[in-house]
């Protein structure tokens, strides 16, 4: 045991049995006590939506081995969980990661790290959902790591209507967009029409020999954008479709989208911070931010996040 890192920490040294008080501090810096020990924690490391280098993993590895049981396992928010770390490992761990550029936490009343599909690289994707999510991980898990909310608050990042990482029951979920634009003179009116055959949704149709999609259908995933021969219809660029009040548990609910289409990072992310900030400034503690939401009303809250 180290003592000087117990101080570093300010946390307590156990004289006996842990206190409730001495739990509560270390699940302040990520570490959750195993259920099945007294003194015995699995401490969650911090990535960047689930995204670490080579050297990171190696540190993760090397920190398991020595103040923990070896083996580590995923979160559901893609951080890294050290299995089987002793009380009186714990701060040295977390000094042993500091020095690595690596940090722990990701549990409280407060914006949760955040989670983000491969978008980026995937065949489906529309946006940079990597480089999107370490954006919110920097402004608000990082910049708002001192704002205590009335409860937990989850982002998630999907790269197409795909939702692979469900942002629609998430607190707030953002999902890439493409709009179909028709460009209905350049239409021939092809009697196999390649967007008809490539919309999953069956949005799309030849109505009098021209294309139609219904947008009550479409979900805007810009398969049909490029399939055309002739240049019909187009894709309006990168769009942002973002919902609020998702969540699950022992409580669940679907997120509802704003009503608008938003077009750029920049928006998405004033939109985040309104929601996070009306969450701190008009929930109550203990409710989710659906329930925030249901109290308050959408179109109150929908007002609040895209006003000018």
């Amino acid at each position: 045991m180290d003592i000087k890192a117990f101080e570093k920490l300010g946390l307590e040294i156990k004289n006996g049995d842990l206190t409730s008080e001495q739990i509560t501090a270390v699940k302040g810096l990520g570490c959750l006590r195993d259920k099945r020990f007294d003194d015995v924690f699995n401490v969650r490391v911090i990535t960047r939506n689930g995204k670490i280098t080579a050297a990171e993993q190696r540190a993760i590895a090397d920190a398991s081995d020595l103040y923990g049981s070896g083996e580590v396992a995923m979160t559901s928010r893609l951080t890294v969980e050290i299995q089987g770390v002793p009380y009186d490992n714990i701060p040295s761990l977390i000094l042993f990661l500091k020095d690595k550029g690596l940090s722990t936490g990701g549990t409280g009343a407060r914006v949760r790290p955040i989670v983000a599909c491969k978008g980026t690289t995937c065949q489906f994707g529309l946006i940079d959902t990597f480089g999107l999510s370490e954006k919110i991980h920097t402004r608000f898990y990082e910049g708002y790591h001192n704002v205590t909310l009335p409860h937990k608050f989850k982002i998630a990042v999907g790269g197409c209507p795909n939702s692979c990482v469900k942002p629609d029951i998430n607190d707030i979920g953002v999902v890439g967009q493409r709009i179909p634009i028709i460009k209905e003179e350049l239409c021939r009116g092809c009697k196999k029409c390649a967007v008809e055959s490539a919309c999953p949704m069956k949005a799309s149709a030849l109505n009098n020999g021209k294309i139609t999609i219904d947008p009550s259908v479409c979900n805007n995933c810009g398969r049909c954008t490029s399939k055309c021969p002739f240049k019909a219809v187009v894709g309006s660029g990168e769009g942002y479709r973002v919902y609020i009040g998702g969540r699950w548990g022992k409580k669940r609910a679907m997120g509802k989208p704003l009503s608008c289409v938003i077009t750029s990072e920049e928006k998405v992310l004033e939109v985040i911070e309104r929601a996070i900030i009306l969450f701190r400034d008009e929930g109550i503690k203990g409710e989710r931010f659906s329930d925030t939401i249901e109290r308050l009303g959408f179109d109150y809250v929908e007002k609040k996040l895209i006003a000018d």
